[in-house]
Order: C-alpha cells, then sequence, then structure tokens
C-alpha cells in the first residue's frame, strides 16, 4: 500500500471510531423495545448501561486474561492418563502462583475450563448432568479443592455451560423421547414431520427413538436442542447457574453456541431475534444473584453479527473477526485486515466487553496455520495481549503447541517436558501427544528469555498489572508500512506505544504518523519497557501538534520484533 492509500485508511478508521461510537452510545441508551429486543427491563431487574464504556462487570475488564484449559488434557494425578481436576490443583502455579511480582507463571487471573460435566463423550459438549462433575476428573470434593486453591492464587474460573442442548441420554430426553404425554416432552422440540431446512441446506430434524415423531437436534442426533421457548427449561437453566454461581462459588460461564440457542419457523437457526430475548432474560437473572458473575458467550460469526447481543445480554462475546485478525497479519505479513478488524470492533462494540483469542478448541492451532514459526507466534501474542478486549490464551499455545482436525488433534495433552508422555501422565495419554512435544514444551522454555513462553509471561503480566496496557484507548499509528502493526494505548497523559514487526525481515527506522485529534496535543517523554525494543528510548520528548502525531521515530526492529514504548506527558 502507498503513503497516500496507508494515509487513508487511517483517515477512515479514526472517522469510523468517531462517528459509530457516537451511533453506539445513542442506540445503548435508548429504552429496550419489543421485538427484537424484547420487554423493557423491570424495575427488579434493571438492565446496566452500558453506554459509559465501562465494563458490565466490575473487576472484568481488559486487565483480565483468561486461560483456556481443557481438564482431561491438562495434567493427571492417578496415571490412567485422563487429566483430572487434582493433576490441575499440582499445575495451578503454572497458571498464577499468587504473587504479582511474577515469576515462572503465566499470570492469568481466570481459567475457562472446557465442560467438566458428565457425558458421554471424550469432549463434554453433551451434557447427563448439570449438577455434578464428570466423574473421569475427579469428585466434587476434588473440584471444590480445586476451586479454593485457584481463588487462593487470585484466579477466577469460568465453566462451559452448554444452554443450547443436552445428551440423547440426559434424563431429561429419556423421559420426554418415552411418549407425547411425557413430563419432560415440551423440554425439547418434537414434531410430527420434519420441519424445512436450516439456512445451510441442512434437517437437523431426527426421528424419535419411539418412532411417534421428530425432535430437533442443530448439531447431532446425540445433541437434541433444549426447547427455550419452554418456561420450565429456562427456569431449570437459572437453578443449574445459582448451583454453580451461589452453591458452588464458581465465577461465572462461558456460554457454549449460543447463536443457535432459537429457531424460527422457517428452520433459520442462527442469531434469531428471540435468541436475544432468552439471553437477556438468563443475563439478568445472574446478574442479580451474583452480581460478580462474568459471561463470555460464543457466536461464531461477524463483528456485525454481535451488535444485537448487546447492551443487555451477556457480559462479553468473542471477537471472531478480530482473532482472524490477528493470525491473518502474522501470516501474511499484512496489518490491513487486522487495521479493519480492530477498527470495527472498537467502533461498533462497547467497551471492555468482546474477548479476543487466537484460536480456540473448535479450530486448528494457531502455531499450525502459522507455519510453526515462533517468530510469527511471538507477533501473535504480541499483538493478542496488546490490543483491546479480554484476552484469552488456549492452554498450549503459550509454548507453540500445533494441532489440526480432527478435534481430539486439537485438544492432545499438555507438554510439560521430554519423555514419552511429556509429564502429562505416568501412563498412556488418553490421545497421543504431538510430534513435536520433545521440543515444543514448558520445561524446554523455562528459562530462556527468548522463548515463545518466557514472551508469553512477560506480556500477560504487563498487560494484568498495568490498567493503560489493558483498558486504554486503542489509537492506530501509520508506520508507512503495512508490514507493521502499530498503535497506542491511550489514557490521560500516559500511554503506551506498540509496534509489531509481522514480517521475516528488518523493518525500520520507522516514522510514525496519526491524525489530528487522535490523542491531545502535548509533549511526551518515551520510556523503555522491559523486555522489549528499543532498550534506549528517544532522548528527547515526543510532541503531538494540533496537526496530530508527526516525525515519532523508531529504530530498526528485528524481524517479528515487539516494540514497546511508555509515554509519559513531559511536565
Amino acid at each position: 500500500m502507498n503513503p497516500h492509500g496507508r494515509h487513508a485508511l487511517i483517515l477512515g478508521v479514526m472517522a469510523l471510531l468517531g462517528v459509530v461510537s457516537t451511533l453506539l452510545l445513542l442506540t445503548d441508551r435508548e429504552p429496550a423495545r419489543s421485538g427484537g429486543f424484547g420487554p423493557a427491563p423491570t424495575a427488579s431487574e434493571p438492565a446496566p448501561d452500558p453506554g459509559t464504556g465501562t465494563a458490565l462487570v466490575e473487576g472484568w475488564d481488559g486487565t483480565t486474561v483468561c486461560y483456556e484449559i481443557f481438564v482431561r488434557s491438562f495434567q493427571d494425578s492417578d496415571g490412567d492418563g485422563i487429566g483430572d481436576f487434582r493433576g490441575l490443583i499440582d499445575r495451578l502455579d503454572y497458571v498464577n502462583d499468587g504473587d504479582p511480582a511474577g515469576g515462572d507463571d503465566l499470570g492469568a487471573g481466570c481459567i475457562w475450563l472446557m465442560p467438566t460435566f458428565p457425558s458421554p463423550s471424550y469432549h463434554g459438549y453433551d451434557i447427563t448432568d448439570y449438577t455434578t462433575v464428570n466423574p473421569e476428573l475427579g469428585t466434587m470434593d476434588d473440584f471444590r479443592a480445586f476451586l479454593a486453591a485457584a481463588h487462593d492464587r487470585g484466579i477466577r474460573v469460568l465453566l462451559d455451560l452448554v444452554i443450547n442442548h443436552t445428551s440423547d441420554r440426559h434424563p431429561w430426553f429419556l423421559d420426554a423421547v418415552s411418549g407425547p404425554g411425557a413430563e419432560h416432552r415440551a423440554w425439547y422440540r418434537f414434531a410430527d414431520v420434519p420441519g424445512p431446512d436450516n439456512e445451510y441446506g441442512d434437517n437437523n430434524w431426527r426421528l424419535s427413538p419411539g418412532g411417534d415423531g421428530y425432535y430437533y437436534g442443530f448439531f447431532s442426533g446425540r445433541m437434541p436442542d433444549l426447547h427455550w421457548e419452554t418456561p420450565a427449561v429456562r427456569e431449570a437453566m437459572k437453578r443449574i447457574a445459582d448451583h454453580w454461581l451461589l452453591e458452588e462459588g464458581v465465577d461465572g460461564f462461558r456460554l457454549d453456541a449460543v447463536r443457535h440457542l432459537m429457531e424460527d419457523e422457517q428452520g433459520v437457526s442462527t442469531n434469531v431475534p428471540r435468541t436475544h430475548e432468552m439471553l437477556r432474560e438468563l443475563g439478568r437473572h445472574i446478574r442479580r444473584v451474583a452480581p460478580g458473575a462474568f459471561t463470555v458467550g460464543e457466536v461464531f460469526d461477524s463483528t456485525a453479527a454481535l451488535v444485537p447481543y448487546y447492551p443487555d445480554q451477556l457480559d462479553s462475546f468473542f471477537a471472531f473477526q478480530v482473532a482472524n485478525g490477528i493470525v491473518d497479519a502474522v501470516r501474511t505479513g499484512s496489518s490491513t485486515r487486522l487495521l479493519a478488524a480492530v477498527s470495527e470492533a472498537e467502533a461498533t462494540l462497547p467497551g471492555y466487553r468482546w474477548s479476543t483469542f487466537l484460536r480456540n478448541h473448535d479450530q486448528v492451532r494457531a502455531m499450525t496455520e502459522i507455519g510453526a514459526d515462533p517468530g510469527r507466534a511471538r507477533a501473535a501474542a504480541s499483538l493478542l495481549l496488546t490490543l483491546p478486549g479480554i484476552p484469552f490464551v488456549y492452554y498450549g499455545e503459550e509454548i507453540g503447541m500445533t494441532g489440526t482436525k480432527p478435534d481430539p488433534r486439537l485438544r492432545t495433552p499438555m507438554q510439560w517436558g521430554p519423555g514419552p508422555a511429556a509429564g502429562f501422565t505416568t501412563g498412556t495419554p488418553w490421545e497421543p501427544l504431538q510430534d513435536d512435544s520433545a521440543t515444543a514444551n514448558v520445561a524446554a522454555q523455562t528459562g530462556d528469555p527468548n522463548s515463545l513462553l518466557s514472551h508469553y509471561r512477560r506480556l500477560i503480566h504487563l498487560r494484568t498489572t498495568d490498567p493503560v496496557l489493558g483498558n486504554g484507548r486503542w489509537v492506530p499509528l501509520d508506520p508507512g508500512t503495512d508490514g507493521v502493526a502499530a498503535y497506542l494505548r491511550w489514557s490521560p497523559g500516559e500511554a503506551i506505544l506498540v509496534a509489531v514487526n509481522l514480517r521475516d525481515g528488518v523493518s525500520g527506522p520507522l516514522t510514525l504518523t496519526a491524525l489530528p485529534g487522535a490523542i491531545p496535543p502535548g509533549s511526551y517523554r518515551a520510556e523503555g519497557v522491559e523486555g522489549f525494543i528499543p532498550a534506549r528510548p528517544p532522548d528527547s520528548p515526543w510532541l503531538v501538534s494540533e496537526d496530530g502525531v508527526d516525525g515519532w521515530t523508531l529504530p530498526s526492529m528485528p524481524p517479528y520484533g515487539t516494540a514497546l514504548l511508555r509515554l509519559r506527558e513531559d511536565g
């Protein structure tokens, strides 16, 4: 892209951020309506106003970093080859040892546990009992011991709650298929004949085991969809939330596949208006009974598709387009798609209420997508952990674990050290490890300041302790090349400058510019951030005039290098 094109892009970004943010504030403050926005909040269930740009739940903002764990694959304590809660307790100091000064822990303050409920499947997304834990992972006492140990270290715990469907072996469904007059028949969708195909051209109606009709299962016949129009279903889910939040003390939920919660009469099963009404009702209930609890939803869709899920449904939603933009940037060496994705999210979603990540348990691992290149992996980590949003890190991403479909190969055991089972178990792992486990492991990277793991540790500790990096306004900068992503995280009187080289070649020196009004005019003194380039910051202050930023210069950056500078208003 030529300089004029880059300048036009930055101009467009800033205009979009200003205009759409204004529209969003007006929309968020407008009273809720009927139809797609549901009924207005009642006096007993006030809907928080997100128009201020603050977090909907106190304490859950951009300084929060969450770590996604598949318990079955994290650490086995008894040699049966399956990870468990006792093994997870043994590894909690790796996630966060409770010492804010940092060290050999990641520093993550939140853990998202993939499903831990009883299930006939290894993955756990078809639940047979919402009130206890899978015995393969341990007992309820083991879970409680894990939760207490996590809380002692300052780690909050989110459970993966599947509300779209149950297992076909759940007692509710077994009763429902016993006949048309069954108590739980209305808890699922039944029809005498199959309904229409969905918008993807598939028909999700399955023949009932009793042969007396058809039931709806969007994902498979083994996962029948709950019928959320039935009040008893909604009340049951509220009781389940109450149990885990109030009786067991978890800190919130990741809600699976919420965009498919409802279907309409035409067969459309994605993002239909009634889904928003159901999530609004559940979200209000959780905020009322447990005001400090946090909910994050999976809406595997575009940023534009996320907008109707605000302002008063769940607290946050995963920003898949931003995730794709980060991976695309380090894979292609161009910031263009990333800049557009972050700009759209910042302009259209409320502040601190969207969650970033690289890849999750359903997707080819990031390290595989970027060609198993450690330099690119470091650059991706730099972007993830310096951009706006609440970042989530998939276990093993911080050591460069690889993996591709089928799904079990995306969820292989954690690689702790050398040896046939990589320190995961003394027995035979439930799933074979990746071929690179002997080299891509925690032991090999701990103590090496240049390793990917050390890079993650530095970034996470910085993010969680620095409100400017966590919550500062995102201001894009023009570095004169799309081979570098450059931006500020700005708060009044202070900012952190981020520049990430996206290419396998030396970049720079770079001259940074920004448009008028990006940050207030003034003089800023630059200070280095330990562990990142440039080691020696500029000797003289950097100026911001009425005409914007022009002439800030960074030295040459090594391949996939990350520059961080703290800017403080001078005087």
